[in-house]
């Protein structure tokens, strides 16, 4: 890492902190029961939202799974909105209606994220087949797990990006396990997830998600040859989570994985991995890593205050964003069996 690289890597240490420090806070107040929503967490995991999001502008569309969290901060997202969506606030980036599993926010281009495995995947394909069509510079990502590669959409989604050679970049974010179930009773453990996609003819590449330093060249050269025309690719990040599939407890002492492999995973920290570097190179220092941890925790405090404050959406507008059938009466008769019901003309 030569000096020039101190300002841009202190950057994404900072990002990658204030991620942590946000699903780290979000844990910690889960028990005041004010989130009754699931939320996945993705701590351990905040590298590859960083490398990936750092290149990306405001008009590049993102989609993401479940554990979306970090994708969506790391693409510009309003972090008191994402706090007051998970309170479940009208002024939540999705009006209080998804939770955390659901987040949309269409200013900084990030569409949706659902709860479905691999649901997503083919959103992300038409939502970047649009940007062709409209000719458009500019790409569209979709975050995926190790679990999405089982489900037979995400081979009908790849080959159609293959075939029309779309500006989508696959983010598979391998952590090993679906909730669970480690990858190995999964997926044959001798074909890498990376080297499949390439099989279907996607440009693909792996990298080690936690030391954002190895990858972070690279995946902006990805990123840059998209744009040129240069799609799709699919990146598979080796990763780790550190909390249980859904909630806030840690899962690390449940005998649910083997002690060799958490001790692996936590001796590379991305977080600590990258601060261990900034200060052996003396490009951060402790006094700088306080500084940077009040000036989140502050802002972390403020986007709570927002949430709590804020006001939950109106039951007049319950069905305001879903799709229902103009005819009133009808819909009525639904909702209130007792009464006649209307058939529709």
């Amino acid at each position: 890492m030569e000096n020039t690289g101190k300002v841009k890597y202190k950057n994404l240490f900072y990002k990658m902190l204030r991620i942590r420090m946000v699903e780290e806070e979000i844990a910690q107040r889960y028990s005041q029961k004010k989130m009754r929503c699931p939320t996945h967490l993705s701590i351990g995991q905040e590298a590859v939202a960083v490398a990936v999001g750092e290149n990306l502008f405001a008009t590049d569309f993102a989609v993401s799974s479940h554990r979306a969290h970090a994708h969506y901060l790391a693409k510009g997202g309003n972090l008191s909105a994402l706090i007051a969506e998970i309170y479940g606030k009208a002024t939540g980036c999705a009006g209080g209606y998804g939770g955390s599993m659901h987040l949309s926010d269409l200013t900084v281009g990030f569409v949706a994220s659902t709860a479905i495995v691999a649901n997503t995947v083919p959103l992300g394909v038409g939502l970047s087949f649009s940007q062709v069509l409209k000719k458009q510079n500019a790409i569209t990502c979709i975050f995926i797990g190790d679990a999405a590669i089982e489900e037979g959409v995400f081979y009908e989604s790849l080959n159609f990006a293959v075939l029309k050679k779309l500006p989508v970049l696959f983010i598979c974010e391998n952590n090993l396990y679906s909730v669970n179930t480690p990858l190995h009773l999964r997926q044959p453990i001798e074909r890498p997830i990376f080297k499949l996609a390439h099989g279907i003819g996607a440009k693909a590449e792996q990298f080690d998600g936690n030391d954002i330093v190895s990858m972070f060249d690279t995946v902006s050269k990805v990123i840059k040859d998209l744009r040129n025309q240069g799609g799709p690719w699919f990146l598979e990040f080796h990763t780790y989570r550190y909390k249980v599939h859904c909630g806030p407890e840690d899962d690390l002492n449940y005998n649910a994985r083997p002690k060799e492999e958490i001790d692996y995973w936590l001796a590379r920290d991305p977080v600590s991995l990258l601060q261990s570097k900034l200060l052996e190179l003396s490009f951060l220092s402790l006094k700088e890593i306080d500084s940077y941890k009040q000036k989140i925790q502050e802002e972390i405090n403020k986007a709570f205050d927002f949430a709590e404050n804020s006001l939950f959406p109106s039951i007049n507008d319950k069905y305001k964003f879903q799709y229902i059938d103009n005819n009133l009466e009808w819909l009525h008769s639904v909702l209130n069996p007792q009464k006649e019901v209307y058939t529709i003309e």
